[in-house]
């Protein structure tokens, strides 16, 4: 008997993305997305804040311990715990969209 298991689909362009907890440090970003497990309600209340695909986003601070980062987004800046930010994903600067 031969048994198959559920995969997510594979998606090509998502190679070079990384969540945005796994951004270093002051490294310029785009924002690509969110991850599908993202309630709809954090994700209404993420782009109310400027969370929107291909804004521009960097890692301002990296406390250690697993205290929340702090990330720009356009002008802003906002504090994200690690439960949220690694459901949001960026393009590192000069990775290629078509990868």
């Amino acid at each position: 008997m031969i048994r198959v298991f559920a995969r997510e689909p594979f998606v090509a362009a998502t190679t070079d993305t990384v969540t945005l907890w796994d951004l270093p440090l002051n490294r310029p970003a785009e924002l690509v997305g969110f991850a599908e497990t993202l309630s709809a309600r954090y994700c209404g209340r993420l782009q109310e804040f400027g969370f929107y695909s291909g804004e521009a986003i960097s890692c301002q601070q990296r406390p250690g311990f697993g205290a929340p980062r702090v990330f720009r987004v356009s002008n802003a800046t906002y504090c994200l715990d690690q439960e949220l930010a690694e459901q949001v994903l960026v393009r590192p600067a000069g990775a290629s969209p078509n990868a």
